[in-house]
């Protein structure tokens, strides 16, 4: 998994379905007022990282990625969606 997207609340709030087919590409950021507060992953993914003696939970698994301070040369390329209103 090497694709990763973001959205923000407002984004993933209109469109969760868009989101949930974005996960299975990679990961998900859901930022909130600009910075990453959420990440959406596909559970085949959250598996492969709670490998092990004993599953983790989902706090524990996202204990192991980096905070704002020390990814701060992480580039996030953001995406736009197209929303359409169906009707």
């Amino acid at each position: 998994m090497s694709i990763i997207h973001t959205l923000t609340s407002r984004e993933f709030g209109h469109n969760a379905s868009s989101a949930k087919n974005l996960a299975r590409e990679g990961l998900v950021f859901i930022t909130d007022r600009g910075a990453p507060a959420f990440v959406l992953m596909h559970i085949d993914e959250y598996r492969k990282l709670t490998v092990g003696e004993r599953e983790l939970s989902l706090l524990e698994a996202m204990d192991g990625l980096p905070n704002s301070a020390e990814a701060a040369d992480f580039d996030i390329e953001p995406i736009v969606l197209q929303l359409r209103a169906e009707g």
